[in-house]
């Protein structure tokens, strides 16, 4: 039976409107160059506050997949984008979607922490955690 890959629509709809709430600008589906080793690098979003830019991207487990696997080349990809962009984006944020996820707690409290160097860059959080903060305006 095919999954079903449309159940992120939603997820990046919170998003969006937690980013209407604290007043952003944005723009979906952009592409900021080239990911690590080649090939466009799309993001999901980009948020203006104020000329302050910020990457976000958006990862949906629903259940067991892939995605879990996906998170720390993103995180390389999007650490890359913000040290190459001559301070054009100030940060990202990779927002972690969906009940499907084993090793969200470890992304998100920064195991990654001791085998990538991103901290500064790139934060991990779940969809509330970014809701809360989107809505505030305080990316």
């Amino acid at each position: 039976m095919p999954r079903n890959t449309k159940t992120g629509g939603v997820h990046e709809a919170m998003v969006l409107h937690a980013l209407q709430q604290g007043e952003y600008q944005y723009e979906t589906q952009v592409c900021i160059g080239t990911r690590p080793g080649g090939g466009k690098h799309y993001v999901d979003v980009i948020a203006d506050k104020m000329g302050n830019k910020y990457l976000i991207s958006l990862k949906w487990q629903q259940v067991g997949g892939t995605a879990e696997q996906k998170v720390p080349f993103e995180v390389i990809c999007l650490t890359e984008a913000i040290l190459n962009s001559n301070e054009k984006y100030i940060k990202a944020y990779l927002v972690l979607g969906g009940a499907g996820w084993t090793l969200r707690d470890f992304y998100t409290s920064g195991g990654l922490e001791k085998h990538l160097e991103y901290r500064e860059k790139v934060d991990i959080l779940t969809l509330e955690d970014f809701v809360a903060i989107a809505n505030k305006g305080k990316l």
